[in-house]
C-alpha cells in the first residue's frame, strides 16, 4: 500500500531572511546549497537527504510549506488520488519538480490549511560522517503540529498518508510513524501551526555539544536538556531568531513499524522529562498562534 515514508523539508517565509539564514548555517549547523533563486536551501551534512530546511524572505514569518517521501512515482500518484479522495483542497497534480533536486510529487492542504508535498525520485546530496562529538544534525528526525481538532487529524494521517499511531501522552498528544522511527509527525490541540522541528544528533554528546555551539553563540536552551517517555528521545528546545522553535533530540526508539502496538502515557512531569533536571518546560517555548496564510500556496 501506497504510504509516506520519510520526512524531506520545511520550507518557511521569514521577514528577516539574513538572519535567519545565517542561524541556519552558522549556529544550528547546516550546510548552505549554492543556489540562484533569491532563496537560502540547506542540508544536514549527516544524510543524503538533497534539503531539510528551505528560506525565502516574506512579508511575516510562517510555514510555507512540509515536504514529505514517498518511494516511487507510483506511490506519488497513488497517495494523490488518496488526498483528494479525502476531500482536502489540492493544490497541483504530480509533476516535475523544478525545485533544487527535482523529483516528481504534488501539492495540497492539510484539512487544517497547512500546505504539504509529497514527492519521490528527488536527487540525493552529499553524506558525511557526523563524529559523535562534531555537535551538528544528521537529518530531520520529526515535525509537531497544533490542529484544532487533533484527533480528527491523526485519523486524517493514518487513514490517508499510512501513518501508524505509535503512542499518545494523555488523549492531547499523538505520535505517529511512517517507518521505523518512533515518530516522525506529533500532533496537538491547539490553532493550525507547527509547534516544532526536531533533528537528530550523533547522541547525548552530540546534542550537549550542538547545546554548547548555541549557548556560545548567544543562543540559550529553552527547554532542556532532558529525555521524553514517548520514544524515549533526549531533547534541548531552542527558537530561531524568526520565532521558530526547533529541537536538538537523539536517541529515538526504533520500532516494528507493522506490528508496534502503542501505550497510552499518563501526562506528569517526569514522563514530559524522565530526567527532570532541565531548565523551561512547555510553558516557555513560543505560543501557538494560527500559521499566516492558511490555505494559501506559495510557488516554492
Amino acid at each position: 500500500m501506497s504510504r509516506v515514508t520519510e520526512i524531506r523539508y520545511v520550507g518557511y517565509g521569514v521577514k528577516d531572511f539574513a538572519a535567519e539564514a545565517q542561524f541556519y548555517e552558522d549556529v544550528w549547523g547546516l550546510d548552505r546549497i549554492p543556489s540562484d533563486d533569491g532563496m537560502a536551501w540547506f542540508k544536514a551534512r549527516g544524510h543524503d537527504e538533497h534539503h531539510v530546511v528551505r528560506l525565502r524572505a516574506a512579508d511575516e514569518n510562517r510555514i510555507d510549506v512540509v515536504a514529505l517521501a514517498t518511494e516511487s512515482r507510483a506511490d506519488v500518484d497513488a497517495l494523490c488520488s488518496k488526498v483528494a479522495a479525502s476531500g482536502v483542497r489540492m493544490i497541483h497534480e504530480p509533476h516535475e519538480l523544478t525545485t533544487p533536486g527535482g523529483g516528481y510529487g504534488f501539492r495540497f492542504f492539510s484539512p487544517d490549511g497547512m500546505q504539504f508535498e509529497i514527492s519521490s525520485d528527488v536527487a540525493h546530496g552529499t553524506k558525511a560522517e557526523v563524529d559523535r562529538w562534531d555537535g551538528v544534525p544528521v537529518k530531520i528526525s520529526h515535525i509537531v503540529f497544533h490542529s484544532p481538532d487533533h484527533q480528527a487529524l491523526v485519523t486524517w494521517f493514518c487513514d490517508v498518508l499510512g501513518f501508524k499511531i505509535s503512542d499518545w501522552l494523555g488523549d492531547f498528544m499523538c505520535f505517529l510513524r511512517c517507518n521505523s522511527a518512533h515518530h516522525r509527525i506529533a500532533i496537538l490541540p491547539g490553532p493550525p501551526c507547527l509547534n516544532h522541528v526536531a533533528y537528530d544528533m550523533t547522541g547525548v554528546d552530540g546534542m550537549m555539544r550542538g547545546a554548547h555551539r548555541l549557548k556560545v553563540k548567544g543562543t540559550p536552551i529553552q527547554w532542556g536538556p532532558g529525555r521524553h517517555t514517548a520514544g524515549n528521545n533526549t531533547f534541548s528546545y531552542f527558537v530561531t531568531p524568526g520565532g521558530f522553535a526547533v529541537e536538538y533530540t537523539s536517541e529515538l526508539e526504533e520500532v516494528d513499524f507493522e506490528t508496534h502496538e502503542g501505550k497510552v502515557h499518563v501526562p506528569a512531569p517526569l514522563v514530559m522529562d524522565q530526567w527532570g533536571i532541565g531548565i523551561g518546560g512547555p510553558q516557555t517555548m513560543p505560543h501557538p498562534e494560527p500559521n499566516p496564510g492558511l490555505f494559501v500556496a506559495t510557488e516554492a
